[in-house]
């Protein structure tokens, strides 16, 4: 970590990815609201619910009800997990965009590790998992799945896929995000890393999921993503039309932090 002072945001929009994660939201809103606090005066927390089919939405509105920089985006219908995030992104209003996901694998008070790399010529502040606690399988084919897209899209990051990222919401000036599933995560880090953009990575923990289970890890799930990713492949790195529709910076600043 360098010891230049952090810039002074013109305010922070966090945002929770929620389905059927009515067991975690509240205590992720509040422990979000009582960081955001120690970190800016000028926040907003939203809370995206997916077409949940448990109790989140009705928590959610109670959240909303209880603080006043709570509020909820509903989908009637489930969207996946790229219409999730490209609703939050869209709902966001502040300058700095923070997002991480409903399921409290991640820990919203970490926000605080990445806030000092949000300096001048920094875009986007990157978590990469420090170890990952998931089931062995699921370690297994998200490692396979790390090296594959990585050397398919000549992606230079340490995590693809650790959804704790903090942004310039300015980011998304340039950068347009068209997928509904989750491989939106990889279209967002190709377009920001060929868009020139300044990245730093920072490490934070990722721990045991306590409620619910994944969405992702079945073998209709697996499948549809790999026809996804070669689809985003023959889009993106084969041939490029996001280059020709954005302009780009010079060339992008990778800067990492050891754990």
């Amino acid at each position: 970590m360098t010891t230049d002072t952090a810039m002074t945001p013109d305010g922070l929009s966090i945002f929770f990815p929620a389905y059927n994660d009515s067991g975690t939201i509240a205590s992720l809103v509040i422990a979000a609201r009582r960081t955001a606090q120690r970190l800016t005066t000028d926040f907003e927390i939203i809370i995206v619910n997916d077409g949940s089919a448990d109790a989140t939405a009705e928590i959610a509105d109670e959240l909303a009800r209880t603080y006043p920089e709570v509020r909820v985006i509903h989908h009637p219908a489930n969207r996946g997990y790229g219409g999730a995030l490209r609703s939050g992104f869209s709902g966001a209003r502040k300058a700095l965009v923070f997002y991480t996901d409903g399921d409290a694998q991640y820990d919203p008070a970490e926000l605080e590790v990445l806030w000092p790399h949000m300096r001048a010529g920094v875009d986007l502040v990157n978590g990469y998992k420090i170890s990952r606690s998931d089931p062995l399988h699921r370690i297994v084919i998200g490692r396979i799945y790390h090296y594959t897209v990585k050397w398919l899209f000549g992606l230079t990051i340490r995590d693809v896929d650790c959804d704790f990222r903090l942004m310039r919401r300015a980011i998304f000036d340039t950068v347009r995000l068209e997928k509904n599933s989750g491989v939106i995560c990889l279209e967002m880090m190709k377009k920001i890393t060929d868009g020139g953009f300044g990245i730093a990575e920072v490490p934070v923990h990722h721990y045991h999921r306590a409620f619910g289970k994944s969405q992702f890890f079945n073998f209709s799930r697996l499948v549809r993503t790999a026809m996804d990713v070669g689809r985003l492949w023959v889009q993106l790195a084969v041939l490029g039309r996001h280059r020709r529709h954005a302009p780009s910076k010079t060339g992008p600043q990778l800067e990492r932090d050891r754990p």
